[in-house]
Formats: structure tokens, C-alpha cells, sequence
């Protein structure tokens, strides 16, 4: 289902151009532009798609941009596209949608092959040419494509297109683009995530990430960018997502920044930031403790404390002092802290991981997300490739398999691992029980509850949250039988926390509890139906 189209789109579109010099494309004298991409869920806005329309130029109102959901079916999707009767399609994509852009692309030029398709976006901007997408689609813009889709289009319409398929974009002056925020909807304010973008590319190196092919980070004009989050405010924009690599990088500009959502502040204002661990200056802290509860996100990148495998990847990180930053803020902020590690490194072994996880859980972050390497197109991860015998996931979303120190069976651990961890310790459904429950080996405990979990359910999703309660329980009197009794009274306490309608000692909380639920079958459920 469509899920946003710009308020300002016109139904009678226009190229801008005199009546007797009207080009035409595809047999219609009136060139329709469509810009879609596929989003993971309806909450986040496109921020590209919105770039690319703002600086459309005279071609602006001959464009409709439509955003979908990867749930959607791939046959809706272009019957909603089919439906705007567009000459040209652009798609946005992504590793996240990779796979469900390449289906409704297949499809569209199987219905109306006249359609010229572009393709945009990090997905397709390397080893463009062997994926199935680029081979069904007319056009290819690599990299930064703000300006190089107009220009195609313009091409396009005016039958002077290149030849070639594969278009390099050229490098754009932030100074010379439209701003997109205009082109976020009223209803966009109100119930999705605005990402919002202060700078561009970023000056470290970090070989999984696809920015450390940046040569540095450009700022745009800050009086330019804070006049256009003036006007989102005033619209009653709240939530901000900053997608800036190093917010932190300049300190002057976040403190401007900063000072500037200081002086607007309201209790439902909210934003995200991604911050480098190991650089807080005195004048940044004291300027963070002035933000009350409920306002800043943080996004920590640690991805490994292991010193030799962040010489392998080319990052710098100062461990000693991202330790302490993490628990200052912890300590001295309100800020919800979400930090990451990344498992399948080159010469990252089970048991280091297992180390700069401990490490990392000692600092006390709210959330540890614990993401698996993905071999992301052009990323110079892949030098690697042959000296540590990383095998990928030739299907998305790329994610390692095994490497010379980790096979494929703990690779799959910790899979499970990090998947309860996201359910468990992310959540802060257990924040009590867990607390209590982690010892000094925090890893190799929940390592011991994974196994549990696993061996008894075979699942690691869906698992109905009246039903984990009762799983932790039970995992903690087979795993810690002396910590059981101590640690039901603090179950009960995250379980009154989640607001579950049963009743607390309803619950099998003992692995001998267990009631055998019969249920009728469904194998006739609908047959069953008509006989009534």
C-alpha cells in the first residue's frame, strides 16, 4: 500500500516547457516522473527520495513521489505505480530492500516495459553490473545522485539519454542543493521518524562501513540547516533523527545544535544522534546535563574492544576513554545509550568478542545491539576476504557465515545469542531480573540461557511475551537453581512493569508447572466452517 505522496503534487503534470518544443516519451506529450522506494516499516520517511525531488528543478512538477512498505505484495506495488501512469520510475535502493525492489522491478518492466526504470542508492552504486536488478532496469545512477537524476531525466524526456547504463554521479556541492524538508508532510510530522542530516560523509576509515570511502565529512551551512529545522519545529516536528556519522566530530556545530533544540525544548521532543565513544569534551558534557529525561538517544559505535582487529579494519578508537565516556554519560546524563558490537570481524575469535561484550556490558549501556558483519557492495571489508577466509551470505542481507577463527555452528550461536539478547536485554522488559541475574561473566551467562531457550523452544521469534517471563523462570531454575527463589521476586517486577493482563502467579514459573494445552486441530478448521 502506498503510504505517503506529497501534498503539493499536481494531477495535471507539466515539463515546463513552450507547446511547440513539448518533447515526446513513450507516445505522451506530458513526461510523469514517479520517485518510490520500499521502506522496512511505515514509520521511517525517505530522506532520499525527498533530496531527489527538491532539486528536480523545472521537471519538480511533472514528479509524485510514493513510499511503500517491503510487506507489500510486489503485484500491488506496481499496480499503485501503474496507476500514476509514469514515463519514468526512480527506486531507491537498499540492502533492507534489496531483495523485495528487485521483485516489483522484474515485474514492471514485464507489464509496461516502456517504463523507463533508474535505479539509485548504496546497493546499486558497486558491482552494479552481475545483480539482477541493474540487468531489468534502463538506468543506473552511482553514488550521490541528487543532481545526476534530474540530469537523466532531462535526457530522458529530450531523447539525448546516454548509452551506457551505468551513470557515475558526479560530486555535489552541498551548497548548491535544495533542502528537502519542506517535503515532509504534515502527516510525516506527526507520525514518522524526519531524518535529518547536518553533515555528509565521514573522515574515518572503518573497512566494514561503506562511509570510510568518503575522503572526509562536508557540513552544510549551519545557519542554512538550523533555519530548516526552525521550520520543521514551527510545523511541530518533535522527533529528529540524525543520521550524521560523527555528530560529535565538531564540537562547535553540535553545540550549536544542541543549544538550539535546548531553547525550543518541549516534553515530547526527541532526538537521535550517533556519536564517536571517545571524543566528550568538557564543554559537550556539561551542555548534555542540561537535556531532561526522555530526549537524547545516542548511538555508541564500539563494534570491537579487540586492538588487533580494529588495526585489521583500519578504525581508531581510544578503548580506555570510550569506557569511561560511555559510563560518564551513563552516570551524569539522561541519555539512552545504544551501543554496538559487530561479531564475524577479520580476527575477531569467539572468545575476544565474549571479552569486549563484557567489557561493554560493565559500562552499562541500555542497549547493546549486537549486529552480524554484512558484506556491504564496495566496502574494502572484502580485502580481507582471502586472509581470513570470510565467506559471506551470497543472498541478503550478506551477513558473514564463518571466518578462519569462527565457524558456521558458533556463527549460528551467536545468531541465537544476539536475537534473545535484542528480545531480553534491549527490550527492557527484564531490566530487574537481568540485573540481578548477570554476573561477572555476563556473556557466558546469557550464552547459558540461549542454549536453554533454544533447546527448549526451537525459536528465537515470536515467542508470545506472557510466555518468555514464564521461560526465563523456568531457564533460571534449570541453569541457577540458587538464585531462583531470589530472583522470581524480580521477574514479578518487570512482569508488572509490562503491563500483561494475567495475573503473576498464574504463570508456569516452575519447568514442572507446565500444563499440556490441548487445542483442537486447524487442519479442518474451514471445512468445519460450512458444516455449522
Amino acid at each position: 500500500m502506498a503510504i505517503q505522496q506529497f501534498d503539493n503534487e499536481l494531477t495535471i503534470m507539466r515539463t515546463g516547457v513552450s507547446e511547440n518544443k513539448t518533447p515526446v516519451i513513450n507516445g505522451l506529450s506530458s513526461p510523469k516522473i514517479l520517485l518510490a522506494t520500499l521502506n522496512s516499516k511505515y514509520i521511517h520517511a525517505s530522506l532520499g527520495l525527498r533530496y531527489l525531488y527538491a532539486n528536480l528543478k523545472d521537471l519538480q512538477t511533472s514528479c509524485e513521489v510514493k513510499e511503500f512498505v517491503i510487506q507489500t505484495r510486489p503485484l500491488d506495488i506496481v499496480e499503485q505505480i501503474l496507476a500514476s501512469k509514469p514515463t519514468i520510475v526512480g527506486f531507491g535502493v537498499y540492502i533492507w530492500n534489496i531483495v523485495e525492489t528487485t521483485n516489483v522491478v522484474s515485474l514492471l518492466k514485464v507489464i509496461a516495459p516502456e517504463v523507463k526504470v533508474v535505479l539509485g542508492g548504496p546497493e546499486v552504486s558497486y558491482e552494479s553490473e552481475a545483480q539482477a536488478i541493474v540487468q531489468a532496469s534502463d538506468y543506473v545512477l552511482t553514488g550521490e545522485a541528487d543532481v545526476s537524476f534530474y540530469e537523466l531525466c532531462k535526457d530522458i524526456i529530450y531523447n539525448t539519454a546516454p548509452d551506457t547504463k551505468i551513470i557515475k554521479s558526479k560530486p555535489v556541492d552541498l551548497k548548491d542543493l535544495e533542502m528537502p524538508y519542506q517535503y515532509y508532510s504534515d502527516e510525516d510530522l506527526k507520525n514518522r521518524l524526519l531524518y535529518v542530516e547536518a553533515s555528509r560523509g565521514c573522515p574515518f576509515k572503518c573497512e566494514f562501513c561503506l562511509s570510510s570511502l568518503d575522503t572526509k565529512s562536508n557540513p552544510y551551512e549551519l545557519t542554512v540547516f538550523l533555519d530548516q529545522m526552525k521550520t520543521l519545529y514551527e510545523r511541530g516536528a518533535r522527533n529528529f533523527k540524525f543520521i550524521d556519522r560523527t555528530f560529535n566530530l565538531d564540537i562547535n556545530t553540535s553545540l550549536q545544535i544542541m543549544q538550539f533544540f535546548l531553547d525550543r525544548m518541549t516534553d515530547d521532543l526527541y532526538l537521535h544522534f550517533e556519536v564517536v565513544p571517545d571524543h566528550l569534551p568538557r564543554k559537550l558534557k556539561e551542555m548534555l546535563t542540561q537535556f531532561p529525561e526522555n530526549t537524547l538517544q545516542f548511538e555508541v559505535g564500539i563494534q570491537t574492544f579487540n586492538q588487533e582487529v580494529q588495526a585489521n579494519i583500519s578504525r581508531k578508537q581510544n578503548n580506555p576513554k570510550s569506557k569511561q565516556n560511555l559510563i560518564w554519560l551513563k552516570e551524569n546524563t539522561t541519555a539512552h545509550l545504544h551501543a554496538d558490537l559487530i561479531f564475524g570481524l577479520p580476527g575477531e575469535t569467539f572468545e575476544s568478542f565474549k571479552d569486549s561484550f563484557d567489557q561493554l556490558y560493565a559500562c552499562k549501556p541500555h542497549e547493546i545491539q549486537m549486529g552480524i558483519l554484512k558484506r556491504l557492495k564496495g566496502s574494502p571489508i572484502i580485502r580481507h576476504t582471502e586472509n581470513f577466509d570470510l565467506r559471506f551470505n551470497p543472498l541478503p542481507p550478506f551477513n558473514i557465515l564463518s571466518t578462519d577463527r569462527v565457524d558456521f555452528a558458533t556463527m549460528q550461536l551467536v545468531n541465537r545469542f544476539a536475537r534473545y539478547w535484542d528480545m531480553i536485554g534491549n527490550s527492557g522488559r527484564f531490566k530487574h531480573t537481568l540485573a540481578y541475574l548477570l554476573t561477572d561473566n555476563p556473556f557466558e551467562d546469557f550464552m547459558a540461557i540461549t542454549n536453554w531457550l533454544f533447546e527448549e523452544t526451537g525459536q528465537t521469534h515470536k515467542i508470545n511475551l506472557k510466555r518468555l517471563y514464564e521461560l526465563i523462570s523456568q531457564a533460571v531454575e534449570a541453569l541457577f537453581p540458587e538464585k531462583h527463589q531470589l530472583v522470581l521476586p524480580k521477574i514479578e517486577l518487570d512482569y508488572t512493569g509490562s503491563q500483561l493482563k494475567s495475573v503473576f502467579n498464574t504463570l508456569n514459573l516452575y519447568a514442572g508447572q507446565k500444563k499440556e494445552v490441548i487445542r483442537p486441530s486447524k487442519l479442518l478448521q474451514r471445512q468445519k466452517q460450512h458444516m455449522q
